[in-house]
């Protein structure tokens, strides 16, 4: 059992990034490899819409392109369980993460009559997503707009996908170095020591769930 995990936040030791940590954590519990990757340490753009993906003869699932992001598209296609892990940004998931998204669906992605995708194998996805925004926005608002993503998912890599938001989350140690007064730095204190650590807990069990 092979579990990839992706770090698509710019921040490398933050929320986004301790919450994966313990999906790894949750992974191995399992019995699973996992390979844990910091998407912003690699050079990369989105879909250049060069359709070597989808050249006659050409081989399927697998992006052409000559950057950092191919090798990782071919190791998430060769897993068996992947997790993504995505801060919510001007109420989108990362750009990286969305760059992302593109190359390894649309390489997948079938433009022959009559055949979705390309792939045939099974790999179980799951979403972290961390966020200013409290519960209630990402209810009603953040998630109708994520589970479009996250079906295309599902009905593509054909395996079980699981999701977990992170709302509310602690931006920085010291509030008063930075023009944010619309936030109560004392009351999101507070919210990391009695609600991160069940955050954590939830990502350990996707991690767990997802590789067994």
């Amino acid at each position: 059992m092979k579990t990839v995990i992706i770090n698509a936040s710019p921040r490398k030791t933050w929320n986004t990034a301790q919450l994966l940590k313990e999906a790894q954590r949750g992974a191995e519990a399992a019995g699973a490899e996992t390979e844990y990757i910091d998407l912003y340490d690699l050079a990369f753009s989105g879909c250049r819409s060069c359709l070597s993906c989808k050249r006659k003869g050409a081989r399927r699932c697998r992006c052409y392109f000559k950057d950092d992001l191919s090798p990782v598209i071919d190791r998430i296609l060769a897993a068996d369980a992947v997790i993504f892990g995505t801060p919510i940004y001007m109420g989108e998931p990362s750009a990286g993460f969305r760059a992302l998204f593109e190359r390894l669906g649309f390489c997948i992605l079938s433009y022959d009559e009559g055949e979705r995708s390309y792939f045939d194998g099974k790999i179980n996805t799951g979403f972290i997503y961390t966020m200013n925004a409290p519960d209630g926005y990402y209810e009603t608002n953040l998630r109708p707009k994520l589970e479009g993503t996250e079906e295309f998912f599902r009905s593509f890599l054909k395996g079980k996908v699981l999701t977990m938001a992170a709302c509310g989350t602690l931006q920085t140690d010291d509030y008063s170095r930075y023009s944010m007064g619309m936030f109560n730095e004392a009351q999101r204190k507070e919210s990391r020591k009695t609600r991160f650590p069940a955050d954590l807990e939830k990502a350990f069990d996707m991690g767990y769930a997802l590789s067994r």
